[in-house]
């Protein structure tokens, strides 16, 4: 499915998938990351390798005849948009052609949910985006975290920086993340959401 015709001042990429995250070691495996695992995991299946771009980590990939780009922004969480809007910008990328990997705290772990735009629920990278963009109807694709468990001290703060426990099956929600982020690519929202939702 193309999701828009290429013409003058068309995009290039027929997807950009920005992964939302924190730079630094401290950073890497928390719940708060998930998006840059998700598009580490896109960017190993398909052959992409990074490059330093718009503040960030830039991979570009082919899936089939689709062209995807990954983004890492690198500017810390709350300035996620600074980074995905001067992507948005070069690429020429319209909002329903942005997807953006991101925990969620309000969805039980494990869960996916994707759809076309919505409220910011206090995640300070959506709010950077909408920000940067004038928009929030761009594509997102939530990766429910949950929130700290009766009796559980932790802020939501200091939950979503954490590291996920050690019974959950980070790699395998990872995987299934990345699915449906192909799934909107190939696809389109619709059949993704009825796929993985």
């Amino acid at each position: 499915m193309r999701l828009f015709r290429r013409g003058d001042g068309a995009s290039t990429l027929d997807l950009l998938v920005a992964g939302l995250g924190n730079p630094g070691r401290g950073y890497e495996r928390t719940r708060h990351n998930v998006g840059w695992l998700v598009v580490d995991e896109l960017a190993r299946r398909h052959g992409g390798s990074w490059r330093s771009k718009f503040s960030g980590s830039l991979a570009e990939v082919r899936h089939g005849n689709l062209r995807l780009g990954l983004l890492k922004p690198e500017t810390y969480m709350n300035e996620s948009g600074r980074s995905v809007g001067a992507a948005v910008r070069f690429f020429k990328v319209e909002p329903e052609s942005l997807v953006v990997v991101h925990d969620d705290v309000d969805l039980e772990p494990g869960r996916l949910q994707a759809r076309r735009g919505g409220g910011l629920a206090g995640h300070n990278g959506l709010r950077s985006l909408a920000q940067h963009l004038g928009t929030q109807e761009f594509l997102r694709l939530r990766i429910g975290v949950g929130r700290p468990g009766r009796g559980d001290r932790r802020s939501v703060s200091d939950w979503v920086l954490s590291a996920f426990e050690p019974e959950q099956d980070v790699e395998g929600l990872v995987a299934r993340a990345a699915d449906a982020v192909e799934g909107v690519a190939v696809d389109g929202l619709d059949a993704a959401q009825a796929r993985f939702n």
